[in-house]
Parts: structure tokens; C-alpha cells; sequence
């Protein structure tokens, strides 16, 4: 089966309408899935998450099980892809009546970096700390963070890192940052209102010990090792960050090889 497939509400289709509100509005959440030959990585945790996100926007979703079963439908067709599910609140425009769909595609992955060079892009749209109703939600508003990777792209590195107006290093357009320093591995916490990663989450799983922290960039930059997680890129070394550079190291290899076998079983 060739990629992309498609499913709106279970069905085949190739297009939604274009008074919906994902259309015009870009309001409705969304999560993408690693699909490794078929199978789903931590399918679960990213229906809880879609879920919670839905609740936060109001957004009615159709049944879990239903939206499971699209998802491994997909899956299965598209071996080695990515499965990506959206949820939209249904038409936008007065005088057309409906409702929300839910989408399900599955589709190509994107080139595997085997390192990633990020720009320093202050984000004042993100919340960074301060706490409101969507705080934590996947939406499919991403359009902010898909500007700071132009802009971190024209100054020539590959992606963005996102920093509050403080300063405070949060989290790629569309991964966590991590890094080393004498061998203890930080993150920037959940409570600075960053995404709940799945890709961060496990790696905080196989790497026990790892400080949830608000620091500045400058902190990050006497790093020894950075890496970045999601679920396209697994966990890739991070080699520079703005002027600075780094060496791919000892900790981000470890942590990417138990990665590796971990989706592996």
C-alpha cells in the first residue's frame, strides 16, 4: 500500500471539508505516532493524551476503541510510518451544518538526522510557566513554532530551540531538549508548561535520575552533551547551539541505544 492513507471518521477520503474548523481556524488537537513495521509505540499514551487535550478544547471525540482501530488499520498498511490522528470541532462558518471529524493518516517519515544543529528563537507565545486552559494541549495551532524554524533555518542551523523572554530554554518547535553536565542529564520541567513528550517521557524512563529544571540558556550552553527527543527523531545528538558547539557523547549514545531496543521489543 502506497503512503499516504487516509481515514476521516473510518472511512477512505482523501480531503475534509473546507469550512472545517481545522481548515479555518486550525482549531482541533492532534498526535502523531511511531509506527515501527506495523506496530504502534506507546499507543496508549498518546490516546490518553489526545484525549486530554480534547477535553481542554472541547472537542468531542469519537470512541477510543474506534479511534484505536483506525490507528493500527493505518498502521498495519503503512509498516515503517508515522500515524498521525486529528480531531476537529466541525464547521467554522455560519449557515453550514456538521460536525467534528477525526482524521487518521498515515504517512512517509521524515529524513533520520544522524546530528541536528538549533538557532535560539525567543517564543513569547509560549506560556512558560504561566498556566491557562490550554497549557500542556496538542493543538494543531503550530503555526508560531513553525516560524521559529524558518527563522532558525535562514541563520542556518537545522531547527529551533524555543526560549521564554526570560531566557528560560523550553523545548524544540517539535521536541524536548535535553543535555548533560558531569554526567547528570536536565530537561526543562512540565511545570514550565513544555509538551508531555512521550519520546521524554520514556527516555525518563530508561534513564532514571534525570532533574526536571528551569534553567537559562546560558546554562544549557556549558553543557558537555545536548540532545533532542520526538517521536520522528528518536534521541539525536545536538552539535551546536547557536555559536556553540558540541560533541556528540557517551550519555546520548547510551540513552539512544536503550532507545533503540526498547521500541525494538
Amino acid at each position: 500500500m502506497s503512503l499516504p492513507i487516509v481515514l476521516v471518521d473510518g472511512e477512505r477520503a482523501s480531503s475534509v471539508p473546507a469550512t472545517d474548523s481545522s481548515v479555518l481556524r486550525g482549531d482541533g488537537c492532534f498526535e502523531a505516532i511511531r509506527s515501527y513495521d506495523g506496530r504502534l509505540f506507546r499507543a496508549d499514551d498518546h490516546l490518553d493524551r489526545l484525549e486530554r487535550s480534547a477535553a481542554a478544547m472541547g472537542l468531542a471525540m469519537p470512541d477510543r476503541a474506534l479511534v484505536s482501530a483506525w490507528m493500527k488499520e493505518v498502521a498495519q498498511e503503512g509498516g515503517e510510518c508515522v500515524v498521525r490522528v486529528v480531531v476537529t470541532r466541525g464547521p467554522a462558518v455560519p449557515g453550514v451544518e456538521g460536525r467534528g471529524v477525526c482524521i487518521v493518516i498515515a504517512h512517509q517519515l521524515p529524513p533520520r538526522r544522524s546530528e541536528l544543529t538549533l538557532w535560539p528563537v525567543v517564543a513569547p507565545w509560549h506560556s512558560a510557566g504561566t498556566w491557562w486552559g490550554l497549557t500542556g494541549a496538542k493543538t494543531i495551532s503550530y503555526a508560531p513554532n513553525l516560524a521559529a524554524s524558518r527563522e532558525a533555518q535562514h541563520q542556518g542551523a537545522d531547527d529551533a530551540l524555543l526560549v521564554s523572554v526570560g531566557g528560560v530554554v523550553l523545548e524544540g518547535p517539535t521536541f524536548s531538549i535535553a543535555w548533560c553536565v558531569d554526567g547528570d542529564v536536565f530537561t526543562p520541567g512540565l511545570d514550565l508548561g513544555i509538551l508531555d513528550s512521550i519520546t521524554r517521557r520514556v527516555v525518563l524512563e530508561i534513564r532514571p535520575g534525570i532533574t526536571e529544571v528551569a534553567e537559562t540558556l546560558d546554562a544549557l550552553l556549558e553543557a558537555d552533551e545536548v540532545f533532542a527527543m520526538s517521536t520522528t527523531q528518536e534521541v539525536t545528538p545536538v552539535v551546536a547551539v547557536g555559536e556553540r558547539r558540541f560533541r556528540p557523547g557517551p550519555i546520548t549514545a547510551e540513552i539512544a541505544q536503550r532507545f533503540t531496543e526498547l521500541v525494538g521489543q
